[in-house]
C-alpha cells in the first residue's frame, strides 16, 4: 500500500491530473485555430497569393521551387498560439505573484 500512497502524493505534489487537462485543452484549442487560419484567415489572405491558393502557393527559381504558401498558414497558426500561450502565462504570473 505504500506505493499507492507513494503515487497519490506523486500526483498531488507534481499537478499530473492539471497538466493531463491542459494538454488535452491545448490539442483543442490548437485544432481550432488551424481551422480558424485556414478557414478565415487565409482565405482573406488568398487574394494576394498569386495563383490564388494559399496551400499550393511556391515561388520558382530556377531548379529549386520553394512552396511557402503551405509554411505561411502553419506560421500563423505558430504565432497566434504562442500569443493565446503567451496571454495565459502573463494572466497566471500576475494572479500569482499579486497573492505573494
Amino acid at each position: 500500500m505504500k506505493v499507492v500512497s507513494e503515487f497519490k502524493e506523486f500526483l498531488k505534489e507534481y499537478k499530473v491530473l492539471a497538466l493531463a487537462i491542459a494538454f488535452v485543452m491545448g490539442a483543442a484549442s490548437t485544432a481550432m485555430i488551424k481551422s480558424l487560419v485556414d478557414q478565415i484567415i487565409m482565405p482573406l489572405v488568398t487574394p494576394f497569393v498569386p495563383g490564388g491558393a494559399w496551400k499550393t502557393a511556391a515561388f520558382s527559381w530556377g531548379p529549386f521551387v520553394i512552396g511557402w504558401g503551405q509554411f505561411l498558414g502553419e506560421l500563423i497558426n505558430f504565432i497566434i498560439i504562442a500569443l493565446v500561450v503567451f496571454l495565459i502565462v502573463k494572466k497566471l504570473m500576475k494572479e500569482e505573484s499579486e497573492k505573494k
